[in-house]
């Protein structure tokens, strides 16, 4: 009886120690794979230099002089992620981390036990792996998402899984549809803004609704595009530049009229303005495509302009320092094919008052962006704002998947293992 009282008061004493190391153990190895992969991904270190981040986060956490050698190098692997399982590479570009961390005989730091040691079991292994992956929030590849308000008016069909998000809370009028798996999405469901009878007369709303917080960092990051942009830098040059000689135009007016004819196709077309209050207008039914634009000017858009497979960027931090007329269009209406969409990028706002198309592209703002979209004008389409987004009614939202390649995007991580 006493031995099996041993055994027993041994085993719940033991195992308690135990799974409180193991605990602790796997909390290193997950905040190691973290640190591993920001360092590999997001501040570009090499390998060896994003290992040695982790070993120093796993030194911090359980100290070699009294834990033993928890995880070696060799322990820390880059790869990738495929929903399932990690696969190990020597890509230049992992999206993946895992750090296997231990503590076992061979490494002289295993468990030891208290008083399973009486019936032979003196010490218990420990081994815990983690893995972290890159990953993109689904609202910021396409869909509305805003610091502040959204507000979403009436008479809209939101399809294929279309999102909305905002920090602060959504404004939604009547008589719109959400497509089953559509999202709608706030910090605090309570402030959502909806008129009396309002789930009756909105279609799916209830359905669609969640609560949830976007750290918006791309907002963060738009200098750092445009920089990279006049700059050259690979990481942003879309695959259609093809001369890394700017093509530098310096205009002495306020308002300019600016084609296709003037731009250099193919290549990094910077124009700056004499002054914060110089235009460049698109003349109306004009087509421009196939180069980038870095200016400080503002970039207005005559009727039934249309801007394809290109990248426009302005430093104008005026509220309309994007704006254009009736018909204006981003991207090429081609059933969400591959290429043919435009990122538009600004330090202030956008406003298009009537009938703008989106086809799968990108427009970021770091002020307010308002617009009405016309019946059947946005498929595919990432709009993030920085302030509020004021959107259209009678009007059909549709998701691409594909077609959206040409996203800026800034990575997230999680724990995937």
């Amino acid at each position: 009886m006493l031995v099996l009282l041993l055994m027993f008061g041994g085993f719940a004493i033991d195992m308690t120690n135990y799974v409180a190391s193991r605990t602790q153990l796997q909390s290193a190895a997950d905040s190691a794979a973290h640190a591993a992969l920001v360092a590999r991904v997001r501040d570009r270190e090499d390998e060896e230099v994003a290992k040695d981040v982790a070993l120093e986060i796993m030194e911090d956490n359980m100290p070699w002089r009294r834990f033993g050698e928890t995880v070696k190098s060799e322990h820390i692997e880059f790869g990738s992620w495929d929903g399932e399982n990690f696969h190990a590479s020597n890509t230049p570009s992992p999206t993946a981390a895992r750090v296997i961390a231990s503590r076992n005989s061979s490494r002289t730091n295993a468990v030891r036990t208290y008083l399973l040691k009486l019936v032979g079991v003196s010490e218990l292994a420990a081994t815990t792996p983690s893995v972290f992956a890159t990953y993109q929030p689904a609202c910021l590849r396409e869909g509305f998402v805003a610091e502040d308000r959204v507000d979403m008016q009436s008479n809209n069909e939101y399809l294929r899984g279309f999102c909305v998000h905002s920090n602060n809370y959504v404004s939604i009028n009547q008589n719109n549809y959400f497509e089953d798996g559509t999202v709608v999405s706030m910090p605090d469901l309570t402030k959502l803004e909806l008129p009396n009878s309002g789930y009756e007369r909105n279609e799916g709303l209830e359905e669609a609704l969640r609560e949830d917080k976007m750290n918006i960092r791309i907002l963060n990051e738009l200098e750092t595009i445009m920089a990279g942009l006049r700059s050259g830098d690979s990481e942003y040059i879309p695959d259609y530049i093809t001369s890394m000689i700017p093509n530098e135009i310096e205009l002495t007016s306020n308002n300019n009229d600016i084609t296709q004819d003037d731009l250099e196709t193919a290549a990094v077309n910077e124009i700056t303005c004499p002054n914060s209050n110089g235009r460049l207008r698109i003349p109306g039914g004009e087509v421009i495509r196939d180069v980038v634009i870095v200016t400080n000017c503002k970039i207005v858009l005559g009727s039934d302009a249309r801007i394809e497979n290109a990248v426009v960027a302005t430093e104008n931090t005026s509220s309309d320092s994007v704006s254009g007329a009736s018909g204006s269009t981003f991207g090429e209406d081609d059933g969400c094919e591959p290429g043919g969409g435009t990122q538009v990028i600004t330090l202030g706002g956008m406003d298009f008052p009537a009938n703008l198309g989106i086809f799968g592209s990108q427009l970021l703002a770091r002020g307010d962006v308002s617009f009405a979209a016309r019946a059947d004008g946005i498929e595919g389409a990432s709009i993030v704002s920085g302030g509020e987004i004021d959107a259209t009614s009678n009007s059909t939202m549709a998701r691409c998947d594909s077609g959206m390649e040409g996203n800026f995007e800034v990575d997230y991580f999680r724990m995937t293992m």
